[in-house]
């Protein structure tokens, strides 16, 4: 059974939306992950794990060709970094969704692979359920928050806080599972936000036990000389492929959720 939209031919495309199956859209950039990753980090990490676990569930799922180019000028001191403007951003990943919408597809699943694409990603969710009064439903998520990764990165991690931030012992071991031959582990570094509590981020932790869920995005190269923001020293394959399985298992049971989530009918007080 085909799962990629992008072999199916256009009556094909058609049969998938009528299945009911969950049209999973990767979204990624490309950009600076420190002296030892290439900069295509994000997609190949969010495309692979899409990828992977769509083709498990052929028939639940059609995985759509990804968008490639995100937002991330707060990088561009960093050589290599394509960003696009907030606002183009978010209306380009809207109308893809809507055209998804305009076809069939009830069911759509934004899979997130950099960090500062979620804000602008959850109005391009919310925007196409607007657009389709209710009647689709469009969810976001970062793959680094599925419910499986979190476990597993609690299980196995061993930088402490702030050591999964951006090149760190997640995206390296990942990138080790990968694509082991394009990583130069003998320029990895382990180097943290100077900020304080409030203002630290991890992306398996969340927010800092002791601060607030506060959010501030400075410029990339006032906060880290690499580029990296965690602890790449602490990356390794082994660990990345136990990460990569529990990217694949938490999308497979995240899209199955949205498939079994009954699109409820609206209640317009105005008429009554």
């Amino acid at each position: 059974m085909k799962y990629r939209d992008a072999e199916m031919i256009w009556y094909e495309c058609k049969e998938a939306a009528d299945q009911g199956r969950v049209a999973v859209l990767p979204v990624a950039i490309y950009e600076d992950h420190g002296p030892h990753l290439p900069i295509d980090v994000d997609v190949v990490l969010c495309t692979e794990i899409c990828e992977r676990a769509v083709a498990r569930i052929p028939g639940e799922a059609t995985l759509i060709p990804p968008v490639l180019h995100g937002y991330s000028p707060h990088h561009m001191d960093f050589h290599g970094t394509l960003t696009i403007t907030w606002d183009t951003f978010i209306r380009y990943v809207k109308d893809v969704c809507c055209s998804l919408a305009h076809h069939g597809f009830k069911r759509i699943l934004v899979v997130n692979g950099h960090g500062s694409n979620a804000s602008p990603l959850d109005l391009a969710a919310r925007l196409t359920v607007l657009e389709y009064q209710g009647q689709v439903y469009c969810a976001s998520v970062n793959h680094w928050d599925l419910r499986r990764v979190k476990e597993v990165g609690k299980a196995i991690r061993e930088s402490d806080y702030g050591g999964t931030s951006h090149g760190g012992e997640f995206e390296t071991s990942l990138y080790l599972a990968l694509r082991p031959d394009l990583v130069d582990m003998s320029k990895a570094v382990d180097e943290r936000s100077p900020m304080p509590p409030s203002f630290k981020t991890d992306l398996l932790a969340g927010t800092h036990p002791q601060g607030s869920a506060a959010r501030l995005v400075p410029y990339w190269s006032s906060v880290t000389a690499s580029g990296v923001m965690g602890d790449a020293t602490k990356a390794t394959k082994e660990k990345g492929e136990k990460f990569l399985e529990a990217g694949i298992e938490g999308l497979i049971e995240l899209i199955r959720e949205l498939r079994s989530a009954p699109i409820l009918p609206r209640r317009d007080q105005h008429g009554k």
